[in-house]
């Protein structure tokens, strides 16, 4: 792709660098920012920076947040008893969409995958599984996609914790096997939630 201008093609480089974004992509995207006016521009430059630099993550669930304690963990009419497991934070989100769970979530940042590299070391396993030793968790629900490494994980997870005397569950399979969860329609999703099942029999009829 020719360029007549060099300061274009650094932005539109820089644009293509975002997923599911393409050169074509980025260049319509560059050429429609530079119709905008420059104001327009700073204030999205602005936010963009600002929250690179200010975002936070939760100290008890990892949620990104604008404080130390995310909204939902601060909530006292929450059901901190009930812990949702989540691969990221757009699963929350999706989760969230539904209406249909109020308890709170714990971000695992990822899922074991060893041939991507990443451990449970990798993943926020260790501050889950002190949360459930503590005894102040009565019930686990597994909501990672269900894949092969979503499988691994929620097992690896399982293994963990399995002493303690808490309730195991998983979202129903409602979301098809092999399907992302941030892509399920909200009304599936939240009858996932709400007609979950026992994890330890998810894992032996499989």
């Amino acid at each position: 792709m020719e360029f007549s201008s060099k300061l274009i093609e650094n932005a539109v480089n820089e644009m293509s660098q975002l997923p599911g974004i393409g050169k074509r992509t980025a260049l319509r995207l560059v050429l429609h920012l530079l119709k905008q006016p420059k104001e327009q521009i700073g204030f999205l430059s602005q936010a963009l920076v600002a929250m690179r630099e200010d975002i936070k993550y939760c100290v008890s669930c990892h949620n990104i947040s604008d404080s130390t304690m995310c909204e939902i963990c601060a909530n006292k009419s929450r059901n901190h008893q009930i812990i949702c497991i989540v691969e990221d934070i757009r699963d929350v989100m999706a989760i969230e969409n539904t209406g249909q769970f109020r308890g709170i979530y714990h971000v695992l940042g990822g899922k074991i995958s060893p041939i991507d590299g990443v451990g449970p070391s990798q993943l926020n396993i260790t501050t889950l599984v002190e949360k459930v030793k503590s005894g102040s968790v009565n019930e686990i629900i597994f909501a990672l996609s269900s894949t092969m490494e979503g499988d691994t994980t929620n097992f690896y997870i399982y293994k963990q914790i399995a002493d303690c005397e808490i309730i195991l569950s998983t979202i129903a399979r409602g979301i098809s096997v092999g399907d992302e969860l941030e892509y399920a329609d909200e009304v599936t999703l939240g009858r996932s939630i709400l007609h979950r099942v026992p994890f330890e029999k998810s894992f032996k009829n499989n």
